[in-house]
This record gives C-alpha cells, sequence and structure tokens, in this order.
C-alpha cells in the first residue's frame, strides 16, 4: 500500500505543529465497496461532528492545529477497500482517547457499510526516546572501537551495550563470543535465549535451535567441555527436548525456567536463580511424569506447529466478522462477486452447497468436521471458515480451512 496524504497540503505554520504532535491515533478500516479517499476523510468529519460538542469538533482541532491532518492508507480487492487511518494529536492523552473512540461509530463510507477499529494510541514522544536509545547505543559502540568513549558521562541504559556481548554464529547456531574458550557451556533452545542471556552478561550460551536435526558440530562442541548446563523453558516442550538431548550428549545439569515461562523473556534475577539452582540431569529424570516416556519424540515438532499458525490475510478477517452475526451451527455462503447467502442451518448445508453456484468461501459457525470439509471439496468450495477444529479434522486437497482460534 502507498501512503498518501490527505486534504490540503499544510502551510508552513501547520508543519511546525505537526513537530509538536504527542500522539498518533491508528485505526484499522474495512468498507463494504469501492470508495474514494475523500469519502472516508468525508465520513470521518461529518460523522463525528457534533457528536462530542464544540470543544472536539475534529474541523476546529485542525484549524487550531490541535488535530494533524488526516492520513489514509487503503488498498481495494474484490470491490472492497481495507486500510489503516492515521490522525495526529497535539492534545493530552484523555482527548486523544475521546478523539480515537468516536471513530468507531463510524458505520458507512459513503452508500457501502464500513467497520472502523482503532488499533493503537502510539506515545510519538517514547518512539523518539527509544530512537534516541538506539543510535545512541550504536554511537558509543562507535566511539569505544575508536578509543574516544567517555564512558563515565554516559546513562545506564546506553552503557549497558558495553558488558552484554554479541551473538556470534557457531556452525549455524547462535551463540555468545565465549563459547569456544569457555570450559562451560550452557545450551538452550533458541537464538532469543541467547540474545537474552547474553543481556546479562552469560556468553557461553549456545542455541540448539528446537528439537529435531541436532547437529553432529554441536555433539562435537559438548565432547570438549567440562561442565554442561542445559537451559530449558518451563513447559512440558522443554522437558522432551531434555529427554531428546540426554540420549545423544553428556548433560550434567538441567536449569529449568519457572512453569509456563520462557528463557527468552526471563528478568535477570530469575535467569540466574534458575542458574545458580540447577539440578543433576540424573535427578532431573528421575523425577519426569512418568507418562513422560510414552511421548513420541516428534512431539515436540508437532507442539511447535502448533504455535506458528498461518497469519489469516486481510479477505480472511473479513470472513471472521461474519461469523459473529450467524447463529451457532448455521452457515453462510460468500460468493465471487462478494454477496452473501442467506443462513443455512447444519442439516441444510450439502443442499445448499450443491444447489449454490460461484461460491468461493463457507462460513460457519462452529468447529470444522470432516463432514464440513467434506461438503466443500464435493462443492468445489476452496475455502472454509470456521471457529475450531471438529470431529475428523484433517486436511482436504482443494479445501482451505481458516479457523478462528488459530488464526484470528
Amino acid at each position: 500500500m502507498v501512503r498518501k496524504n490527505s486534504g490540503s497540503s499544510p502551510s508552513k505554520g501547520g508543519s511546525k505543529s505537526h513537530k509538536a504532535m504527542k500522539y498518533m491515533i491508528r485505526a484499522d478500516l474495512k468498507v463494504n465497496g469501492n470508495v474514494q479517499r475523500k469519502d472516508i476523510i468525508g465520513a470521518i468529519m461529518g460523522q463525528t461532528e457534533g457528536l462530542l460538542g464544540d470543544d472536539l469538533e475534529l474541523r476546529k482541532l485542525q484549524r487550531t492545529a490541535r488535530i494533524g491532518h488526516v492520513d489514509v492508507e487503503m488498498e481495494s480487492k474484490g470491490g472492497k477497500i481495507t486500510g489503516m487511518i492515521f490522525i495526529p494529536s497535539s492534545m493530552d492523552n484523555v482527548e486523544t482517547a475521546i478523539i480515537a473512540s468516536s471513530l468507531e461509530t463510524i458505520d458507512r463510507v459513503g452508500p457501502c457499510a464500513a467497520k472502523i477499529t482503532v488499533v493503537e494510541i502510539q506515545d510519538v514522544r517514547s518512539t523518539k526516546v527509544n530512537a534516541v536509545i538506539d543510535r545512541a547505543k550504536d554511537l558509543l559502540l562507535t566511539m569505544v572501537n575508536s578509543g574516544d568513549a567517555a564512558t563515565k558521562t554516559v546513562i545506564e541504559e546506553v552503557r549497558s551495550v558495553l558488558t552484554v556481548g554479541t551473538a556470534k554464529n557457531f556452525h549455524g547456531l547462535t551463540c555468545g563470543p565465549n563459547v569456544e574458550s569457555s570450559d562451560s557451556l550452557i545450551i538452550v533452545e533458541g537464538r532469543n535465549d541467547v540474545r537474552n542471556l547474553l543481556n546479562f552478561g552469560v556468553k557461553n550460551a549456545i542455541s540448539c535451535d528446537g528439537a529435531g536435526n541436532i547437529k553432529q558440530e554441536l555433539i562435537d562442541l559438548v565432547k570438549t567441555k567440562g561442565t554442561v548446563i542445559l537451559a530449558i523453558d518451563g513447559d512440558r516442550g522443554g522437558e522432551m527436548l531434555f529427554r531428546q538431548l540426554d540420549e545423544m550428549m553428556n548433560i550434567d545439569f538441567v536449569a529449568q525456567a519457572p512453569v509456563g515461562q520462557e528463557w527468552e523473556l526471563l528478568p535477570q534475577k530469575t535467569a540466574t536463580k534458575c542458574l545458580s539452582q540447577k539440578i543433576e540431569a540424573s535427578k532431573f529424570a528421575a523425577n519426569l511424569p512418568t507418562d513422560a516416556e510414552k511421548v513420541d519424540k516428534d512431539a515436540w515438532l508437532e507442539d511447535v506447529e502448533d504455535f506458528e499458525s498461518e497469519e489469516a490475510p486481510a479477505e480472511i478477517h473479513e470472513y471472521f466478522d461474519h461469523i459473529e452475526d450467524l447463529k451457532k451451527s448455521n452457515a453462510i455462503f460468500v460468493m465471487a462477486d462478494g454477496t452473501l447467502s442467506e443462513p443455512v442451518s447444519a442439516a441444510k448445508i450439502a443442499s445448499a452447497a450443491e444447489e449454490a453456484e460461484g461460491v468461493v468461501a463457507m462460513v460457519f459457525n462452529g468447529p470444522v468436521s470432516d463432514r464440513i470439509l467434506e461438503i466443500a471439496s464435493q462443492s468445489e468450495i476452496e475455502t472454509v471458515i470456521g471457529t475450531k477444529e471438529g470431529k475428523g479434522f484433517s486436511k482436504v486437497d482443494g479445501v482451505t480451512a481458516w479457523l478462528t482460534d488459530k488464526h484470528a
């Protein structure tokens, strides 16, 4: 999408006032029809006029530079418009929140039904502060490398970059700079775990990139170390990773994160405590749940796949919206021209699908079972929308299922 400014060009005075903007309102836009940018701006101005009183009227606020120019990013697809609305504000947070919430009262753009949802109110000043900190860290590293740094005058947030070290690569595995020289080694699951430990000054950690194909180079590296610690997450997946690695290499100790927590998100105090309270690998294995040995090694990979659900495109999210309007176990059919059929009950879905022509998607308010997928396949409906996996759910050639509990 190409972002374009709406409205007339700001004057020099408006440009100066824009620099003082404190907040940016970002709102998601969906229009069930093909409209122009000026229609969207007109709807925003017109349908909020008089809603909040004279003091919070958008046109008046723009004239006094308390609200900046409204920007719109939009994309047309299949006769419908999706996009984002951007409104800068120099007012306080309460007034800005009121203006943002008023946008969600807009339900039409021209003759077309529309829906506006505020995504966030971004603090522009906070973003600038973060940018200053990040840039200061880069500049400080440059100064240190040239020998010109005066670190005594640098605040702690920036000075920390000197001590955390830089992540390196060991045969494709992310690691700290001391994994080869140190006599001890800490094995973690992923690259973000390594980076989090680097933030605390731990420089001898290496990732195994999860279960699956463990690299021979990692196994060989372990053989050269006096002490090997496996740092696992506080969940079933972490315990399964231990079982796999314990069979492939010599692990001396296990440091497990608190229940339900991950190493990549642990604060320094918790991470240090977990490492100090590590237990011998043999004792950890003895304390594992008895049913753990019955679990197939590939179950770890299945767990990972469950968390890596594919992100649904904007068109599918529009279909998700239709589920809210349906009774439980009812369905509608979306035609190629974007029109919708009348709702049908579960008992009539098969016959309705067979009779319908030009159907591109079936939206069903309920679990998607093998029967629903069979009906879609027989009627050559390529897309099925539902709430979750139902009885006998499995992949069917030619049919893609999108589920609100995984993709919404």
